[in-house]
């Protein structure tokens, strides 16, 4: 019993971890402002994450979690190119009936601590990465026309789409309309991948990190 209510009471502080990102960005997160929106005091929250890094890598944990449920219940029901579209269209949130979760300042702050902790880092680098793994599969299945490396490249490339696209929304206001620009721009590359074969010489390893 004591085992489950540590973690619901872990959970409760990693939720409002989550809540005070997405309020008020990284700059003006700490302890006392965490602990103001998971309803638990100061102490507590030092007792159950005494290092902060653990705190936000379990943040990471808690959205990527959120977005596994829901692909596993709409596109992972699925099969043939229905399949593909609405893993796709899900990250840009144009999925019918199932809204891409509203995460976007919270995703921005997370990439900006990364950059001073290792342990953010490394868990966010993982779950891109993993992100990467499945999207491979995913177009290597739907179009067995392209090479493994150029599933790679395409999985690579809409990352970085669609995390640019989000971070212009977040951080800089854009507005959000211009997901349908960014995910028609998706269908366009994957058609030039399919009309194009593989340039000879690259040689660079998709999803591989610099320490690697």
């Amino acid at each position: 019993m004591a085992q489950t209510d540590s973690a619901a009471r872990r959970r409760q502080i990693v939720e409002g971890a989550f809540a005070a990102l997405q309020a008020h960005g990284l700059p003006h997160i700490s302890y006392d402002r965490i602990a103001e929106f998971a309803g638990v005091t100061r102490q507590l929250m030092r007792y159950h994450y005494p290092d902060p890094d653990l705190l936000m890598k379990d943040v990471c944990d808690l959205l990527a979690a959120r977005y596994r449920e829901a692909l596993v219940s709409t596109a992972g029901k699925l099969d043939g190119p229905a399949r593909l579209n609405a893993f796709l269209d899900y990250f840009f949130d144009l999925l019918d009936g199932t809204p891409k979760p509203r995460d976007d300042r919270a995703y921005d702050a997370l990439m900006s601590l990364s950059a001073s902790s290792t342990t953010v880092r490394g868990e966010l680098a993982g779950q891109y990465r993993l992100l990467g793994e499945v999207l491979t599969h995913e177009f290597s299945l739907q179009f067995p026309d392209l090479t493994a490396r150029a599933a790679e490249e395409l999985s690579w490339l809409f990352v970085c789409l669609m995390y640019g696209h989000w971070k212009m929304v977040a951080s800089l206001g854009y507005d959000e309309s211009h997901k349908h620009v960014t995910r028609a721009a998706m269908d366009r590359l994957i058609q030039s991948y399919r009309q194009q074969p593989d340039t000879p010489g690259r040689t660079t390893g998709i999803w591989l990190r610099s320490a690697e």
